[in-house]
């Protein structure tokens, strides 16, 4: 996570908005290479194996924060433990998980930035208007095209990535981003996204997992210590921790039987 790859992925973005901005049907371009006009349709997403690849590549990511998940729920249900993973990687892992696979795509971009997928235009045989990526007076009403919400996911395992032993990360990565750009074609073969919108998702994942990481692990003025996240998640937890105590703890001295 250094400056060499922010200063990449920010050329990139640039490259390929400009590009697509102005030649926008290149996102339609693309897609065609996946559909089949003989049967007006994206063959593969009738596809049963497909299918599975797409749901099995959503169960690594998530598998991969799993551990973070129920740590941070058995912290809240046991406060006076310590935890059971690092808090560090807590944070980082599910605080870019929750920013770029929900926040800005589900719950931002795509409930408002109204791009039709690729298999609801016109060109492919749907009934609404294909309209560049910079352009969001797209007729989608919701869970629209822009931007992929599962290629961010999968291009979230550069997270735990960035977390891996130094010996062992160039290949993490590398495993990283071939995961996301393996399942980010996917979704283009199924019609469910134009190239801008996976790209948008890889591009905008790497820029918050960038900004989390400096911020939770390299930044003197930010930097976070794993013992002062387990201190405040304690000071949060324990409030509730106590009144279940004092409830449950009264409820069974209540039940049990008297002398």
């Amino acid at each position: 996570m250094n400056r060499t790859g922010l200063f990449i992925a920010l050329s990139l973005a640039l490259v390929i908005g400009v590009l697509f901005g102005v030649y926008p049907e290149l996102d339609l371009k693309l897609a065609a290479l996946f559909y089949d006009p003989r049967t007006h349709s994206f063959p593969l997403k009738l596809d049963g194996t497909a299918a599975f690849a797409r749901d099995a590549a959503m169960w690594v990511a998530w598998g991969l924060a799993l551990p973070s998940i129920i740590a941070l729920v058995v912290k809240f249900i046991r406060p006076d433990r310590p935890l059971l993973v690092k808090g560090r990687t807590i944070a980082f892992l599910l605080l870019t998980l929750s920013l770029s696979a929900g926040v800005l795509t589900n719950f931002t971009f795509k409930s408002y930035w109204g791009r039709p997928r690729p298999v609801v235009v016109t060109e492919f045989s749907g009934d609404m208007p294909f309209v560049p990526w910079w352009d969001p007076r797209g007729g989608c009403g919701r869970n629209c095209s822009f931007f992929s919400g599962e290629g961010a996911t999968a291009f979230w395992t550069l997270a735990p990535a960035a977390l891996t032993p130094p010996a062992i990360r160039p290949v993490a990565y590398a495993a990283a981003a071939l995961f996301g750009l393996a399942t980010s074609v996917l979704r283009m073969a199924f019609g469910g996204h134009f190239f801008t919108d996976v790209a948008a998702a890889g591009l905008v994942t790497f820029v918050v997992i960038w900004l989390a990481h400096g911020y939770i692990y390299r930044w003197p003025s930010t930097r976070l210590t794993d013992a002062g996240i387990d201190a405040a998640l304690t000071r949060i937890a324990s409030p509730g921790y106590r009144l279940r105590r004092r409830l449950f703890g009264r409820r069974a001295a209540d039940a049990s039987p008297t002398a």
